[in-house]
């Protein structure tokens, strides 16, 4: 198993992130599309991991994509963790925060920029500084 930078036990997970957050960070669960608080928001500044606060995106690579969740077209280097994921019968890749493992979403090959990418992640999963 994987170790992180930031680990704690699912009680103390449990503890520090609501029950939204929990499921959604540490159980893979996923936000109802067009419901999170992140979807349309465009300010400029960084958007951190909600669980430990590691920085993932910065809002100049955020963009609509009218997927219902907010998009990114890069990731700050480094800072996610890429996971064939085979659940529900597709192929997909997971992303996870680097430092705590923590499930932010997954990636997609069919982004509008020049970087190809689509980082579809649950606005639960992240927090928002200017």
């Amino acid at each position: 198993m994987k170790k992180y930078k930031v680990e704690k036990t699912e009680e103390e997970w449990k503890k520090q992130l609501s029950p939204e957050k929990y499921r959604i960070l540490r159980e893979k669960g996923t936000e109802v599309p067009h419901s999170g608080e992140y979807n349309l928001h465009f300010e400029d500044g960084i958007y951190k991991c909600a669980a430990c606060g590691e920085q993932l995106f910065e809002s100049d690579s955020k963009f609509e994509s009218g997927c219902g969740w907010p998009s990114f077209d890069d990731a700050i280097e480094g800072k996610i963790e890429y996971v064939q994921d085979r659940s529900f019968g597709m192929i997909r890749t997971e992303i996870l925060c680097s430092t705590c493992g923590s499930h932010l979403g997954h990636v997609f090959d069919d982004g509008p920029t020049d970087t190809g990418q689509r980082y579809c992640v649950n606005s639960a999963s992240i927090e928002f500084n200017k």
